[in-house]
């Protein structure tokens, strides 16, 4: 990080009453914009006289969002302006904005056909063209939307935080204006220590154009204990409140809770969140979600990493739904990422009385050999006999299983092992209930398998995890030989035969082509000594 001075210009700030705050959510998919609404909520319990406004931008027309941002900067002239970036999906395994990039790469990659792989690659360049648009367009919004406010404010300020900046903060930080503090994590204690004009020193953050300082993101955060957002002050100042709850099909996002123990091997959450679970107070939840109840709002997205990240939260899971019953809050439909491990029958009971809805089970793969060498921390077992838990508690409803093919040493086995999990997970919820997703990790940086890839020679140090030049795409789409040939055909069938319901036709032909293993050989794993298993992603 730069010099300690760097950050204590802050104290140049007159006082927190002269103080405007415009906190901004980049374009993105029309996501419920919890990020921003918290940040807003914490500056305003911090500083009650503080004039804000949010501004989501992904809920207006991408043409219209330039002159909207600046037409707000001059009526309302804020001297800090926070940027809220939440996602760059790269390599997303569903339709995006400009088509489907898994499909589009894939015939690229592996069709036999000339003219499906030129398909592919015009597909592919109007694909490059929305990323790299969509860069660009943010980094000017964030330039003129400072040099705007620096008309009528001399010494405002820019911070840009979100999901997206915490992933890639290295490259993004490159093509900033100078001076722009970028945020890696949570927000709330910067953007209070930046208005009370206390060094950022101890922050996880840095100064565009100073040196960052090395293992930022492996910093573990500080946050204190969360207490309920007060949506009657959001609404006052984000007149767009009303155009997420109108609709009625929405899921509102709620966090009970930040942090995952877990150090899966492709996943970025632990060093974005931090490994410590740091539970919100469950009278605080309950407050949260009456707040919005009482607005309409009847789906609930609980936003953890995981909702019952390990055994022991358990308890602390009961202890919220039981709350939620008391609470009174009737015929709502709450959804969540389930670690399916971590659930006993009351637990299930109480999940389905409370109106669980929908959930998603990263399990990645159904060999428990492979689950062991990507670090996942799953017993597959477990996960069935629970599943059987919820559907004896009731549960009838749908059910997402992602599965990340290819990942580490997949080979013909593991995929009839993963077969015959998945078909097992049919029995117990019914094959129109079990939804597989079939994704393709995009290797992203600070996680054990791009340290994996650098140790195996497929990426080298100083490669562009942003990139999406064909050289570094089909690197970073990760599939690789001698597997990876074998699954792009496969989906490529897929794409071809019945686009509309591709992951389960995608498990279809691969049963077709490999069979299924008995069920019990996909619940085994062979024990791995301590070294085996470091080597096996370290």
């Amino acid at each position: 990080m730069g010099s300690a001075s760097s950050f204590e210009v802050s104290r140049g700030f007159s006082s927190q009453v002269e103080e405007r705050v415009l906190l901004v959510r980049l374009p993105c998919n029309p996501i419920f914009p919890i990020g921003p609404i918290y940040l807003a909520d914490h500056l305003h319990k911090c500083f009650p006289d503080l004039p804000q406004r949010i501004l989501d931008l992904a809920a207006l027309p991408v043409l219209d969002v330039e002159r909207v941002l600046l037409a707000t900067i001059d009526q309302f002239r804020p001297t800090l302006l926070v940027f809220s970036w939440r996602d760059i999906q790269i390599y997303a395994p569903v339709d995006g904005r400009t088509g489907n990039p898994l499909q589009h790469s894939f015939e690229v990659f592996y069709a036999s056909n000339p003219l499906r792989r030129l398909r592919g690659a015009f597909g592919g360049l109007l694909l490059m063209k929305s990323h790299y648009g969509e860069l660009w367009r943010n980094q000017r919004l964030v330039r003129h939307g400072l040099r705007a406010a620096r008309r009528y404010v001399s010494h405002a300020r820019a911070v840009l935080g979100g999901g997206a900046v915490s992933v890639f903060y290295e490259q993004l930080g490159r093509s900033l204006p100078k001076g722009t503090i970028v945020s890696v994590g949570e927000g709330e204690l910067l953007l209070e220590n930046l208005l009370r004009g206390v060094s950022l020193s101890d922050q996880r953050c840095f100064v565009v154009g100073e040196p960052v300082r090395a293992g930022l993101i492996h910093e573990q955060p500080e946050s204190r204990p969360k207490t309920a957002c007060d949506y009657d002050y959001i609404s006052s100042i984000w007149p767009q409140l009303n155009w997420y709850l109108e609709g009625g099909d929405f899921y509102v996002g709620v966090q009970t809770k930040r942090g995952c123990p877990h150090n899966c091997c492709y996943c970025v959450y632990t060093v974005v969140e931090g490994k410590q679970v740091r539970l919100n107070p469950v009278k605080e939840v309950v407050a949260e979600m009456r707040q919005l109840y009482d607005r309409g709002v009847r789906g609930f997205w609980f936003t953890d990493a995981q909702f019952i990240p390990a055994r022991r939260y358990i308890e602390d899971a009961k202890n919220l739904l039981t709350a939620i019953q008391a609470e009174g809050l009737n015929g709502i439909r709450w959804a969540a990422y389930i670690r399916a491990d971590n659930l006993d029958a009351e637990l299930a009971e109480l999940m389905v009385a409370t109106g669980m809805s929908y959930f998603e089970i990263g399990i990645t793969s159904g060999s428990q050999e492979l689950v062991r060498k990507m670090r996942m921390g799953y017993n597959l077992r477990t996960v069935l006999e629970n599943c059987r838990l919820l559907v004896r508690a009731g549960f009838r409803q749908h059910v997402s299983v992602n599965y990340s093919f290819n990942v580490i040493d997949e080979r013909p086995e593991t995929i009839r092992q993963s077969i015959a999990y998945h078909r097992e997970l049919e029995r117990i919820f019914g094959p129109d209930k079990v939804e597989p997703a079939i994704f393709f990790i995009g290797l992203q940086p600070h996680t054990h398998l791009e340290q994996y890839g650098f140790e195996q020679g497929l990426i080298q140090p100083g490669y562009n995890p942003m990139s999406m030049m064909p050289w570094t795409a089909r690197k970073l789409l990760w599939n690789p030989e001698p597997m990876g040939s074998i699954f792009g055909r496969i989906c490529l069938e897929a794409f071809e035969t019945e686009p509309g319901n591709f992951g389960r036709t995608v498990m279809a032909l691969l049963e077709r082509d490999y069979g299924v293993a008995p069920l019990e050989e996909a619940l085994r794993a062979p024990v791995m000594g301590r070294a085996a298993l470091a080597n096996a992603v370290s």
